[in-house]
């Protein structure tokens, strides 16, 4: 009996070892994590990053805290929330979620205020090997994909933040023979159209509907973001009537679609 007991504990430290097992995730080629699918894990990541915005997506979950001990503090993460299209420009709403850490497998833009150069996340946490996508319509139609690249993809005809223009985290086609490495994120349009993506900071909580902040019948002077007066003295019932984009009504901002 005394020998019985001896080998299912012995099974269960090995059981509880495994739980825990180390995984390195690879940000160049990429990890498999099939096998680990739904096992805590002791992770480390090493990923490579530029000042300023950059992608990410990992397939587990990581809190404020270590996303700000990992990436110093003043770092930011936002995703996506909205898509709207003014003729060939598609405007990519983010919003700030700093707050709510990172959720495994889903696509982020990530605000890093630091110098360049590779920083190293550890954390414990439980692994799931799932698809990593967000899939919205614009008001003509247009179908737009956000999605983390688990492996290192082909990105040629896809579109993603390149480092020459990453202080507004606005995604550019890649054309010529190029490749997403592994933990970073690009944006698909469904169809052969090219498009102008151009992304749209929002704090938590920004964005409000018109009928939230006004009555219809209200008139109201409408702002565009730079602070330029875009519609004077006009009834609030007809914000919803201006092009695509975010406005500054009555000190709060509202998104047409």
């Amino acid at each position: 009996m005394k020998k019985l007991f001896c080998m299912i504990a012995l099974a269960g430290l090995s059981l509880s070892a495994w739980s825990q097992a180390p995984l390195r995730l690879s940000t160049y080629n990429g990890t498999s994590v099939e096998r680990y699918d739904g096992q805590q894990c002791n992770v480390t990541v090493d990923r490579y990053l530029v000042n300023g915005w950059n992608t990410l997506s990992l397939p587990f979950a990581v809190s404020e805290q270590e996303l700000g001990d990992a990436f110093g503090q003043g770092v930011r993460l936002e995703r996506l929330v909205d898509v709207s299209q003014r003729g060939s420009e598609i405007v990519l709403y983010f919003q700030d979620c700093t707050s709510e850490g990172i959720e495994a497998n889903k696509p982020y833009i990530l605000y890093y205020p630091g110098e360049t150069g590779t920083k190293t996340l550890r954390v414990n946490a439980t692994v799931k090997n799932r698809e990593s996508k967000v899939t919205m319509t614009t008001g003509a139609g247009v179908e737009v994909t956000m999605s983390g690249a688990a492996l290192k993809t082909n990105g040629k005809g896809l579109y993603g933040i390149l480092v020459v223009n990453n202080s507004d985290a606005n995604f550019t086609r890649i054309d010529a023979d190029n490749v997403f490495h592994a933990t970073r994120c690009y944006v698909s349009i469904a169809g052969d159209q090219q498009f102008n993506l151009t992304a749209c900071h929002m704090a938590p909580g920004e964005v409000t509907s018109i009928t939230d902040i006004a009555a219809e019948t209200d008139i109201v002077d409408v702002y565009n973001v730079q602070g330029m007066r875009v519609a004077h003295a006009i009834r609030a019932a007809e914000v919803k009537n201006l092009a695509p984009n975010i406005y500054i009504v009555n000190g709060r901002k509202v998104l047409v679609k």
